[in-house]
């Protein structure tokens, strides 16, 4: 589990194939390589990856071709910073709000607004439902609270501090940027599909909580 506040900046400094998958190499500072020991768990850009090697200049983790297929990874550009957060401790303050690491879907910046405003993404539509005004958010691992949100898109209002401090600050519309929605929104779409079928599902995607 992780918190959604970044604690790290690292680099995407290699993507290596590898049989059903490929292999990242993370540049990361000292601090971050300590907690990356063998069969640590980090996350990037809001994936939890498994470390497999590190030396002192940066951590290895291995992407299966779904996480690939369902992540920014397979298309972020070597060099591309990456946002780190090393796993919450027992005792570790909760500053943001419990993240899985698990991405859910891909969105992507729509709008950022010249000074402070209202920051605007897309989202696939079928992760709606875990979509709500005033429920958290994680975009490429940053903890959020969404402002409002529709079928297609939501919109969060970030501090400039958050922005300066993360990949953000040189983030421009049209970036790819990995999506986890609500952890109790995930549960109430899924019983929600269970119970009551498809078509309450949709509506729930297109309108909300009611």
């Amino acid at each position: 589990m992780f918190t959604g506040l970044i604690r790290h900046l690292g680099t995407l400094d290699a993507r290596n194939p590898r049989p059903g998958g490929a292999r990242l190499r993370i540049g990361a500072p000292a601090e971050l390589l300590e907690r990356a020991e063998l069969g640590a768990s980090i996350c990037v850009n809001g994936a939890c990856l498994t470390a497999v090697a590190r030396d002192g200049h940066a951590f290895e983790a291995d992407l299966s071709e779904e996480t690939l297929l369902k992540t920014t990874f397979g298309q972020l550009a070597m060099g591309a910073l990456l946002h780190l957060e090393p796993s919450l401790r027992v005792g570790d303050p909760l500053d943001g709000h419990l993240v899985s690491g698990h991405v859910d879907g891909v969105g992507r910046l729509l709008e950022r607004p010249e000074g402070e405003g209202l920051w605007r993404f897309a989202m696939p539509v079928e992760f709606a439902p875990l979509c709500a005004a005033k429920g958290s958010i994680t975009v490429d691992g940053i903890s959020l609270t969404v402002v409002a949100c529709d079928r297609e898109s939501f919109s969060v209002a970030l501090i400039p501090e958050t922005v300066k401090r993360t990949r953000l600050e040189a983030m421009r519309p049209g970036t790819a940027v990995n999506l986890e929605g609500d952890p109790v929104g995930r549960f109430v779409a899924r019983a929600l599909a269970l119970q009551q079928g498809a078509t309450t599902l949709s509506r729930f995607a297109q309108d909300g909580w009611r």
